[in-house]
């Protein structure tokens, strides 16, 4: 196995315009009912302008787009920083690459550095995954 073995990535994935609904049918299927993600008048008391995403929203937007391209059941590790808070209205933009690769003990090992983006450019959340590309097991 090497590099050519690499599954070729996909386009960007663009979702939004997000919506508080996004944000709140997150939050339900999460179990994370912080109301200064939904709830307006809890938002500015807390000092901020209105209800913002939960951060592990844009994550598993994120993580959805790695899973898209290596397959779910082959992704090892994944982790995630948060930069800045997406609002409704945002357009989020996945993309990610390839850092490195490596012959491993399941096959091929592609470690991957990945951001989302809002519409103005502004990373909302950067990570790292490392995805398995697995040996044929009849070849």
């Amino acid at each position: 196995m090497n590099a050519r073995d690499i599954p070729v990535r996909p386009d960007p994935l663009v979702v939004g315009p997000v919506t508080r609904t996004d944000f709140v049918r997150y939050q339900g299927a999460s179990g994370d009912m912080q109301p200064v993600h939904h709830d307006e008048e809890f938002a500015r008391r807390a000092g901020h302008p209105g209800p913002f995403s939960v951060g592990m929203y844009q994550g598993g937007v994120l993580g959805a787009w790695v899973a898209g391209w290596f397959g779910a059941e082959n992704v090892r590790h994944f982790r995630l920083r948060f930069k800045e808070r997406v609002w409704p209205g945002d357009v989020l933009t996945c993309t990610g690459e390839v850092a490195a690769w490596r012959r491993g003990d399941e096959g091929l090992e592609v470690d991957l550095e990945l951001r989302c983006t809002r519409q103005n450019g502004d990373v909302a959340v950067e990570g790292r995954a490392m995805c398995v590309v697995p040996r044929a097991r009849n070849g």
